[in-house]
């Protein structure tokens, strides 16, 4: 392991030890501050399987950067194909907690993190870049996440089939926003190799392109997207999930603000 990589390790054992309760209480963030936020993202492709998650992961850095939500220095981008364009880090999961530990915004912006891939039940999203290493856990999200956003305003998109596992303490906080792609035992879908995106991710990026209000309304309306696609396609409903902190309730799309 590398020195990097085990200081980190260290870091997330010591906020492991501490509980959620004994991080610093969440301030109630006035509106004014919500609206006037830049942001850092970490972006993550987390499987190379299908061509959907790298292209969903790059239209969102797309929108962050040209509607000028984030600086592009500030959005950290994470592939898991082989060959990936110069500044994209590969999608392990290491690599990724890295990256959100490492965020830090300062006064004025918040944490924004994007993750698309396959996942599976009660383990969290797959990232098979590392065969040792291949769930993005909760726990571990959650500990990365303390360190590397702390109390500042946090959006965290998972989108995997069976991404709502990720909708429990300790990752409820009064200061994220937790969009996921399913409920905790449904799959999702548009995994398929014609795919463009997977279906979450079209609707809920689709949204937020033209969307209005705070987050939970343009969810509100990716998942009566997703529930026009499953009843075409007679599935299963995958039944999108989220959670809205108290303290973010107020909070914006990021480029809504500039």
């Amino acid at each position: 392991m590398s020195l990097r990589g085990f200081l980190l390790a260290g870091l997330l054992l010591i906020a492991g030890c501490a509980g959620t309760s004994d991080l610093p209480p969440v301030p109630a963030y006035a509106a004014s501050h919500l609206n006037a936020l830049s942001w850092r993202a970490v972006i993550v492709a987390g499987d190379a399987s299908i061509s959907a998650f790298d292209n969903a992961a790059e239209r969102l850095a797309r929108d962050l950067a040209t509607r000028r939500a984030a600086d592009p220095a500030d959005i950290h981008r994470y592939s898991a194909r082989t060959r990936r364009p110069a500044g994209i880090q590969l999608a392990s999961v290491g690599n990724v907690l890295d990256g959100i530990a490492a965020l830090k915004p300062g006064s004025g912006e918040g944490c924004l993190v994007f993750a698309t891939a396959h996942g599976a039940q009660d383990r969290g999203l797959v990232f098979p870049a590392n065969q040792s290493d291949t769930y993005l856990d909760p726990d571990r999200l959650h500990r990365a996440l303390a360190i590397g956003c702390g109390n500042a305003p946090t959006v965290v998109i998972l989108s995997g089939c069976f991404s709502g596992g990720y909708l429990h303490p300790p990752m409820l906080r009064a200061n994220r926003v937790i969009l996921t792609a399913a409920r905790r035992d449904r799959t999702s879908f548009g995994c398929g190799a014609g795919n463009v995106y997977t279906e979450f991710d079209d609707c809920l990026i689709g949204a937020m392109e033209s969307g209005h209000g705070a987050w939970q309304d343009v969810f509100s309306a990716a998942r009566l997207c997703v529930s026009a696609r499953e009843r075409v396609q007679n599935v299963l409903p995958s039944e999108p999930q989220s959670f809205v902190g108290a303290s973010v309730a107020a909070l914006g799309l990021p480029w809504r603000t500039h």
